[in-house]
């Protein structure tokens, strides 16, 4: 407040930085969050509108790389265990099954040249088969750390 009457008192012009700065202020005091979710919403259509897959791809690249250089590998451990735990909570045993038996079916059907090499008696398992059991593991894991 100083500075805006120091500005008013000097005849000096505010800068740009102040003016935005007061009447983010001034907006935000008049209005609700009802109103700043319905402008991002608005801004967020009319982004999509005007560019295409590219530039979402490229924003996310470049804020991808900001994170990956500010943040260490304990943010991402982090960030890991917090998805994972309230995947947990939104999820049942059956969630989890049914994302191993998909997982095992996508990488056996998209390999089929690695499962040739499992008919040579090299005793693998199929990734459809350790898809399977990794979805009961994480099942059973979970019904234990729930009792």
């Amino acid at each position: 407040m100083a500075n805006k009457r120091n500005n008013q008192n000097n005849n000096e012009k505010m800068t740009v930085q102040e003016a935005g700065r007061l009447g983010g202020e001034a907006t935000s005091k008049n209005h609700d969050r009802e109103f700043y979710e319905e402008i991002g919403r608005k801004g967020g259509e009319t982004t999509s509108e005007n560019h295409g897959k590219e530039f979402y791809q490229e924003i996310g690249r470049k804020g991808g790389e900001t994170t990956a250089d500010t943040h260490g590998k304990e943010f991402y451990q982090e960030i890991g265990r917090k998805g994972g735990e309230t995947t947990a909570d939104n999820h049942g045993e059956e969630f989890y099954e049914e994302i191993g038996r998909k997982g095992g079916e996508a990488r056996s059907n998209n390999n089929d040249n690695d499962n040739n090499n499992n008919n040579n008696n090299n005793r693998k398992m199929s990734r459809e088969e350790a898809g399977r059991k990794g979805g009961e593991a994480s099942s059973r894991s979970r019904k234990k750390n729930n009792k």
